[in-house]
């Protein structure tokens, strides 16, 4: 995959320049997440963020499902990029995320998240958002970022 750095938004961001996620954005920097995934973002024409996924074989549980901590994982990566503008060039750590199961998802659903700021303009944002499998709900969740200064 070739892959472009760039800033956007929260941290440096890598784009995308190949594949069914061309044009998109992640985060490359955590091993975590990029292991996990890596999952994508890019926003929307009305200024919100989408983010997404193409679920694999390495994302299913044991009874074929994708597997609930990948939802958190990507609900965790979803909250950032909801929080995009809020964040501006500060880091940030989560401090609560809460979810509900709502469906599950089998390999090669298209995962998609999608959310908003509820609160924010401090050092504190809170976001809520909904994962959903091919269109339909799979996870809802809430979340809240503590944002802090490098040192």
């Amino acid at each position: 995959m070739t892959e472009q750095k760039t800033e956007y938004g929260y941290g440096k961001a890598v784009r995308c320049e190949e594949g069914e996620f061309a044009g998109w954005y992640h985060w490359n920097h955590d091993p975590f997440e990029t292991g996990s995934g890596p999952f994508y973002m890019r926003r929307e024409d009305d200024g919100t963020y989408l983010s997404a996924f193409r679920a694999a074989e390495k994302h299913m549980n044991g009874g074929g499902s994708i597997h609930g901590g990948c939802l958190m994982t990507f609900a965790d990566f979803a909250l950032f990029a909801i929080a995009t503008d809020e964040m501006g060039e500060q880091m940030g750590v989560t401090m609560n995320l809460s979810s509900d199961f709502l469906g599950g998802a089998k390999v090669g659903a298209l995962m998609e998240a999608r959310g908003e700021v509820t609160r924010g303009g401090g050092k504190t944002i809170f976001i809520r958002g909904m994962i959903t499998a091919d269109g339909k709900p799979a996870l809802s969740f809430t979340g809240i970022i503590r944002k802090f200064s490098k040192r």
